[in-house]
């Protein structure tokens, strides 16, 4: 068992999203949006840190997994992405919590199957693999589907190392 929290940063919206991993089932536990549009961005960055301290301290999860920076055509919103990754992540070792790190192609193919599909589909995907009914936020959405991706990433390699094991062990009977 293994609740994970996922994070799609952003520096005037940031996404995060809970879930529980037991083996191959994944249960949603929480989401939100974490909103800073209106305030200068030294202030938002503390924000994001607060806020997902807060969250942290509330679930206390035991792992965490956050959307690398994707690089657009604005190298200026590049770096205001990169600095609420680093307020995001600097929360989460703050409290001890591993961070791990995927693509957005990664995650998106973790979920809908496809390294190109559109937040709708995201979004979609991640109601149905959770059996939320109610409308969730796109970021919170995105924040499910990394945290998603890392539970997926976390069993196969789980698998991999038993697959391993179990090899030696028949090469040796």
């Amino acid at each position: 068992m293994a609740i994970i929290l996922g994070i799609d940063p952003g520096s005037r919206v940031t996404g995060f999203g809970i879930i529980n991993s037991v083996g191959n089932k994944i249960e949603y536990i929480d989401s939100g949006c974490i909103r800073t549009e209106t305030a200068p961005l030294p202030a938002r960055l503390g924000t994001i840190f607060k806020e997902l301290c807060a969250v942290i301290e509330q679930h206390l999860p035991q792992e965490s997994a956050i959307e690398e920076v994707f690089m657009g055509k604005n190298a200026g919103s590049a770096l205001k992405l990169g600095q609420a990754r680093g307020a995001a992540m600097t929360a989460c070792l703050s409290h001890d919590l591993p961070v791990e790190e995927y693509s957005a192609r990664k995650v998106k193919q973790a979920v809908v199957g496809v390294g190109s599909a559109d937040k709708t589909q995201v979004q979609h995907m991640v109601k149905a693999l959770l059996k939320i009914s109610d409308n969730i936020a796109e970021d919170a959405a995105d924040a499910l589907a990394v945290a998603i991706c890392h539970a997926n990433t976390q069993t196969s390699l789980i698998r991999m190392a038993g697959a391993k094991n179990f090899s030696r062990k028949r090469l040796r009977g």
